[in-house]
């Protein structure tokens, strides 16, 4: 496993991050797996010298978080680093569980923290924008999170560039603990994140965890086989995406045609591709499948050519914004 440092942090996580969004409860979304599966799959990332793990409290309605701490509670607390998120709703009938309000963000913590076993998470980031909540009332209170011990670091995920800078700005001027992590939207398909965002990322030293690197799956197999998983048949999600626009089904094909030049899978050169960008500290790599998981960790060994990665980019078009709300 390689390692690498978390933005300006110092702290040291493994070049993949194992998203656990497939960890939890199949009745929440289909493709989701349950406690023993979603174990193997974890143990067998540990073996891997992965050390980085992703959830939120959203996943499975917090069933993700119960799994991924008590698949963790054998081991030396100080060896994994763990980030989860809020702001999703989490209960239909409590209009303060959601959202980024001292309120919400502190009954949330907790509760977090509780279905996870832990005193403090590593990370803590803010799952999307709340317009309804002053940028400053949030900050304070992840703030008081980081003073209380029971968080060390804090991140955002998706969001524009201009609400990223106005969230340092606001925490630099008042003294606040800033955003050291931007959990975005980036992968072969969707680029739009190279405009401002990671350009900004990358000024403000934030360490970047791209999130769907394979673009829910679009980039793991040719286009014409992707409802032909659980998930493609399953997740209307995907189709929110514009994947299949901008150049993206040739884009497919590329990665399809490079693959099989190299004798490896379509996930494992997607990934590379994002594994060579500067900007990226580590992605978050989401799996059912053990197997999966372990080509994974065999694409950090892949080399790819600047000849290849020009190939795989030249057929990208701008394509509409997606995946902040």
């Amino acid at each position: 496993m390689e390692y690498t440092t978390l933005g300006s942090t110092g702290m040291r996580v493994s070049r993949l991050c194992l998203g656990c969004m497939s960890f939890g409860d199949p009745d929440w979304r289909e493709w989701v797996l349950e406690e023993d599966e979603s174990h193997e799959i974890i143990e067998r990332a540990i073996d891997l010298g992965i050390n980085f793990f992703d959830t939120a409290n959203m996943y499975s309605r917090g069933e993700s978080e119960r799994i991924l701490g008590n698949a963790l509670e054998g081991y030396d607390r100080d060896w994994p680093v763990v980030a989860t998120k809020v702001y999703n709703p989490m209960d239909d009938d409590n209009p303060n569980a959601r959202g980024l309000s001292r309120k919400a963000v502190e009954q949330e913590l907790e509760n977090s923290l509780d279905r996870l076993g832990m005193e403090t998470v590593d990370l803590y980031q803010t799952h999307r924008w709340d317009d309804e909540t002053p940028v400053e009332e949030t900050l304070k209170a992840l703030d008081d999170a980081v003073r209380r011990g029971q968080v060390r670091y804090v991140g955002g995920s998706s969001m524009w560039a201009h609400q990223f800078a106005e969230a340092l700005h606001t925490s630099d001027s008042l003294g606040l603990d800033r955003f050291v992590t931007m959990q975005n939207h980036y992968n072969l398909v969707y680029r739009e994140e190279e405009r401002e965002m990671l350009p900004l990322c990358e000024k403000e030293g934030i360490g970047v965890m791209p999130w769907s690197p394979l673009a829910r799956g679009y980039l793991a197999r040719p286009a014409a086989e992707i409802d032909s998983t659980t998930r493609g048949e399953t997740e209307e999600h995907m189709y929110d995406h514009p994947y299949r626009e901008g150049g993206g089904r040739e884009i497919n094909e590329r990665v399809e045609e490079i693959s099989n030049q190299k004798g490896v899978t379509m996930a494992q050169i997607a990934l590379s591709w994002l594994l060579h960008k500067d900007w990226v500290d580590a992605p978050i790599v989401g799996t059912t499948s053990v197997e999966h998981l372990e080509q994974a960790v065999e694409a950090l060994e892949l080399s790819l050519s600047e000849s290849d990665i020009e190939y795989l980019e030249e057929p990208y078009e701008p394509v509409r914004v997606s995946g902040h709300s």
